[in-house]
């Protein structure tokens, strides 16, 4: 199994990745600086948004899965689902991207 960042530095890094590419990103939720679960929501500017989980695979290596499903949802529902993963997990991050093409800069696979 592949070492783990700190939840802190590893969220850190996404959001300098957008602002590299001039693209707008913050910090909506801070959670556990060591291991804090972390949601990066991409709002793509049209009344939709797409949120993603990490996760690990089989071999226990980083992978990001969408929250919300297969498609981009409406905000409301990308609200609700960020509230309720808060509160399942008061710890978790909450990176918020905007961004009109949907990119999320994650460089780990996403399944």
């Amino acid at each position: 199994m592949a070492p783990r960042l700190k939840s802190d530095v590893w969220v850190q890094a996404l959001v300098l990745r957008c602002k590299a590419e001039a693209v707008p990103a913050l910090v909506a939720q801070r959670g556990d600086k060591i291991a804090g679960a972390i949601l990066v929501r991409v709002n793509r500017l049209d009344g939709t948004s797409d949120v993603y989980q990490a996760a690990r695979n089989g071999l226990g290596e980083q992978i990001w899965i969408r929250g919300t499903g297969p498609t981009s949802v409406d905000e409301g529902t990308a609200d609700k689902f960020v509230t309720r993963q808060m509160g399942f997990d008061p710890d978790v991050w909450v990176v918020e991207i905007d961004d009109r093409q949907g990119r999320h800069f994650l460089q780990e696979p996403v399944e």
